[in-house]
């Protein structure tokens, strides 16, 4: 990690890996924590393998949807790493996508109380990174990782 270009997150999600992947992979499930709530989202496309589209809009009244993230995936090893972004569309045209070009990377690690989620933002330069974090890193993708917590905690067996 860069502190000067790139953003992270971690938490721990009281969920087996494989239920958290579970939550990334299905898009129904994806919908219901991918934003902050309220905000509604509405998975387009989401195909989880090297080189798939990962396209979602957004709503605020769940009526009308506006696009929110046209991305795609750059690498996908099941249960452990998605890496995506959005400098690359979903066609692999080249993107400037507003407010910010990023790739993230997710990782999930076993441990004791479950699943060790991290995510980790490069930006292309250091004016990105601030962007990024003015416009509330932590606030959305925190918020996210909770409802995708509480998500994946909720379907774990007990």
């Amino acid at each position: 990690m860069n502190p000067d270009l790139d953003l992270s997150l971690e938490r721990i999600i009281r969920a087996p890996r494989a239920t958290v992947w579970s939550a990334w992979a299905d898009p129904s499930r994806l919908e219901k924590w991918w934003l902050p709530a309220p905000m509604r989202c509405r998975v387009d496309q989401l195909e989880l393998r090297p080189g798939g589209a990962f396209v979602t809009r957004m709503s605020d009244d769940a009526t009308e949807f506006v696009p929110h993230l046209d991305a795609c995936f750059l690498a996908v090893d099941e249960l452990r790493r998605i890496v995506f972004t959005n400098a690359v569309d979903s066609t692999w045209r080249p993107a400037n996508p507003a407010p910010v070009t990023m790739t993230a990377t997710i990782t999930l690690h076993e441990h004791p109380d479950g699943t060790d989620y991290r995510m980790l933002v490069r930006h292309g330069d250091p004016e990105s990174r601030a962007r990024h974090d003015k416009l509330g890193f932590a606030d959305g993708w925190g918020t996210v990782a909770g409802q995708l917590a509480a998500l994946a905690e909720s379907m774990a067996p007990r």
